[in-house]
């Protein structure tokens, strides 16, 4: 891997700087103390802030020369509601809270290529640096294109990147067109009739239409979508009944769905509701199906991707690099970024073996912070090159 000499200089800060925001995770729309953070280095660094974007969304700008054209990058910075289960120094401080999908290693690397850039400003060309709010299901990327990210900070292409566990440190996965699933959830309250549990003909089980719902919902891939369209349907969540002996009125279902093209995603949402119903209505009882498309597909624009991939082998070496990456199933919300302008979404190795996100022993691999932040500036460089 070939990491930059000078960003090699820093490394041990920007080990520093992810350390202590994995110390002080924050949740979706929560994440002040590190917006803060955020917006004070990118100052101190020399670059213009804007705050507020999307409610705690920052953004930092770097302009060099006279070339109109503008790349975008983009990190996130919300950690999950999870309790941290390791026990090193700087495990999370806040209970229940934990950056488990290693949003504080992305925004620090995301710093570590600002610093750099606005100490060499080897480009010409505007970067605009995106420090996101509430990937994690609470619509963040919405919410930065809501307030005007893309009309005031305008852009030809936008990239991001997450990291990877089934990677080696510091090597990099990318492919063109359908990248990562798009994605919902479901709530599906099943009501009947409460009764003695020694008399269950004197009531309608929910527990017994719970339980079938959740069978019936296990045909919805195998029956309802193609077999070369990738998707997913779990369910997740039971709950049902407080004492042995009672069978309760109600019983609720929850879980998730994934596709990767929106057709599919609109047929499973449909299913899922009919099947519900259906199933309740047979067994005397009704179910009350709220079905939520949550994410879109992450969709990389094959030509962004593909230079991302040449200019990636060109920085880190041709043997860090696959073009051809597997599918990821898990949603993103960059989707919605990639959805206004072209670009593509990067993975980036934590470490073939490594505990993998949403893990409560999970941690970011600092050794790949400068590889990443090399990474970010060679994009910015090579784009933006300098003429003569």
């Amino acid at each position: 891997m070939k990491i930059d000499p000078m960003i090699a200089g820093f490394a041990d800060e920007l080990t520093e700087w992810r350390r202590d925001i994995h110390a002080h995770p924050e949740l979706g729309f929560e994440e002040h103390r590190t917006s803060t953070l955020v917006a004070e280095r990118l100052r101190a660094f020399g670059c213009e802030v804007a705050t507020g974007i999307g409610q705690t969304g920052v953004v930092g700008t770097l302009r060099v020369g006279n070339n109109p054209k503008a790349i975008a990058l983009r990190a996130d910075m919300d950690a999950l509601p999870m309790q941290e289960a390791n026990d090193f120094g700087h495990r999370s401080q806040t209970p229940n809270t934990m950056h488990a999908c290693g949003h504080d290693g992305h925004t620090t690397m995301l710093l570590g290529a600002a610093r750099y850039l606005a100490a060499t400003r080897n480009f010409d060309g505007t970067v605009h640096f995106i420090f996101q709010p509430a990937e994690e299901g609470r619509g963040g990327a919405q919410a930065m294109i809501a307030d005007g990210l893309f009309d005031q900070f305008p852009c030809e292409a936008v990239f991001g990147m997450h990291n990877f566990h089934t990677l080696d440190a510091g090597h990099v996965m990318v492919r063109p067109g359908p990248t990562m699933s798009g994605g919902g959830i479901f709530d599906i309250e099943i009501t009947g009739r409460g009764a003695h549990g020694a008399l269950p003909e004197t009531g309608i089980d929910p527990v017994l239409i719970a339980a079938h719902v959740v069978t019936a919902l296990q045909s919805v891939v195998a029956r309802n979508v193609a077999a070369l369209d990738a998707a997913v349907v779990s369910v997740t969540q039971i709950h049902a009944g407080d004492a042995y002996n009672v069978i309760p009125d109600t019983a609720m279902l929850r879980g998730t769905f994934r596709a990767l093209r929106m057709e599919v995603l609109e047929a499973l949402k449909a299913r899922i509701e009919a099947l519900a119903r259906d199933v309740a209505a047979a067994f005397g009882g009704r179910a009350e199906p709220k079905v939520q498309i949550k994410v879109i597909p992450v969709i990389n624009d094959a030509a962004e991707t593909a230079w991302a991939a040449e200019t990636v082998a060109e920085a880190l070496g041709a043997d860090a690099v696959r073009d051809d990456g597997d599918i990821v199933m898990a949603s993103e919300d960059f989707a919605y970024m990639l959805a206004e302008k072209p670009g593509a979404f990067l993975f980036i190795g934590n470490g073939r073996g490594s505990v993998p996100v949403h893990n409560p022993r999970y941690d970011f691999n600092d050794e790949i912070l400068p590889v990443g932040a090399t990474l970010w500036s060679r994009l910015v460089e090579t784009r933006l090159k300098k003429a003569g």
